[in-house]
């Protein structure tokens, strides 16, 4: 039974102000680059540079990561357009595709599917914290069939992340 007191914070991707700043930073300056050389060309006029402001629109959608957060039994993607939910106490399986720009598929019992980018995980300790959580009680509960290989391979990924940093740290390595 749990009790009244306050909830945890849900986790959150600890790099994605970053991505957010550079993706912004890489659209402004795409704006204003286009701006300035078509001002010094004389060919600035509202069209173009509705044109432009439209361009830069698509940039910044393009280069803005989704953001992930997760709590206790569950894991969200927000991307600009929609959020993506799953349990992770109820999963069904997991996958993962492409080898380059691989993505994590992950259903649970009630249908929801996520993408998530696995390099998150492994750069966000805690948010594989809470997946590894969810993970662990869904072979409990036996509704996990799919992907326990996978999940050991980036947990080992993880581990080996984790002990170079704290060899990096400590001046060993």
């Amino acid at each position: 039974m749990q009790g009244n007191g306050p909830r945890p914070a849900p986790t959150s991707d600890r790099h994605w102000r970053g991505g957010a700043r550079f993706a912004t930073g890489c659209a402004l300056a795409f704006f204003g680059m286009t701006l300035l050389v078509d001002w010094d060309a004389h060919t600035l006029t509202p069209p173009r540079t509705l044109l432009w402001l439209v361009m830069t629109s698509v940039i910044f959608t393009i280069l803005l990561p989704q953001r992930v957060t997760a709590g206790p039994g569950w894991l969200a993607v927000r991307g600009l357009v929609r959020r993506q939910t799953v349990r992770t106490d109820a999963l069904v399986s997991i996958r993962q595709y492409g080898d380059i720009s691989a993505h994590l598929t992950l259903r649970d019992t009630d249908g929801r599917r996520l993408d998530v980018d696995p390099l998150v995980l492994v750069t966000n300790p805690l948010l594989w914290h809470e997946l590894d959580t969810g993970v662990r009680r869904s072979r409990a509960g036996g509704t996990l069939l799919e992907g326990t290989d996978l999940l050991e391979r980036l947990r080992h990924q993880i581990d080996d992340a984790t002990a170079r940093a704290v060899l990096r740290a400590s001046g060993i390595s």
